[in-house]
């Protein structure tokens, strides 16, 4: 069974109770000035947008075949059969291709500390383990935000649609884009209205990548051999930052 995050954008009232229940979940701070800022960061996992008189909240998209777990090198990024793209910081060298590689550009990264790590949703992946509702789903005040299996929450977008088409734009995004993700929007207008990024392929996007690394397998493997290297580096130097700590 497959998890997934409904975002319905006509039922947001852009309270951001959303992403005060995020902060809380990942422990980072979070008052009036950090929820003034209306975009992702490496202490911000979700944001709510403004577009005009409406409202559309930002965070990983958890696609099905997510570009950034097919490009890291170490496996830092694994996709669950659960649904939710989860990141392990101790596999981590540092090398932000998620960041470049991601199409809904997701990934950030702790630039002002001295030992940074990527930072992303992970959908609260242990939460939902252990059967509880996602955070940000379980604060929301008007159901804007629903978590559940991806399959129901189709259906009931679908639903929602048939039984209000004046109430909303036809589609669902994220049904097909790169592939299908698990989480789904429904809004009242097109989805670039609301700052949804719509000019990326329908097919999975490792799909064309491995396209072309196939073509050119000794690039691959020099590549390979070369990230090995710097990836023992980096993780050496952060042994020794720990050590060293440790002595202070």
């Amino acid at each position: 069974m497959s998890r997934a995050i409904l975002y319905d954008s006509t039922l947001c009232i852009g309270c951001k109770a959303c992403e005060g229940g995020c902060a809380e979940r990942w422990g980072l701070p979070y008052d009036d000035k950090i929820a003034a800022e209306e975009r992702i960061s490496a202490h911000k996992l979700t944001a709510v947008e403004t577009h005009g008189e409406r409202y559309s909240r930002r965070l990983c998209m958890h696609c099905a075949e997510p570009t950034c777990a097919s490009v890291c090198p170490v496996g830092a990024l694994q996709k669950t059969s659960l649904g939710p793209v989860v990141y392990d910081a101790e596999k981590c060298m540092g090398c932000r291709y998620c960041m470049q590689a991601c199409p809904f550009q997701v990934p950030t990264y702790e630039w002002n500390k001295r030992l940074p790590k990527m930072r992303k949703c992970d959908m609260c992946y242990e939460r939902q383990s252990q059967g509880k509702q996602t955070a940000c789903a379980e604060v929301c005040p008007t159901g804007a935000t629903k978590n559940g299996d991806r399959d129901q929450l189709l259906a009931e977008a679908r639903q929602r649609i048939a039984e209000k088409p004046g109430q909303y734009y036809g589609k669902i995004f994220g049904v097909r884009e790169v592939g299908g993700t698990s989480v789904l929007y429904l809004s009242a207008v097109p989805f670039e209205q609301i700052g949804l990024r719509t000019n990326v392929p329908q097919e999975a996007l490792p799909d064309l990548t491995w396209r072309v690394l196939e073509l050119t397998p000794d690039v691959v493997s020099t590549g390979s051999v070369l990230l090995g290297g710097i990836w023992w580096i980096t993780n050496r130097r952060g042994e020794v930052a720990r050590t060293e700590g440790r002595r202070k």
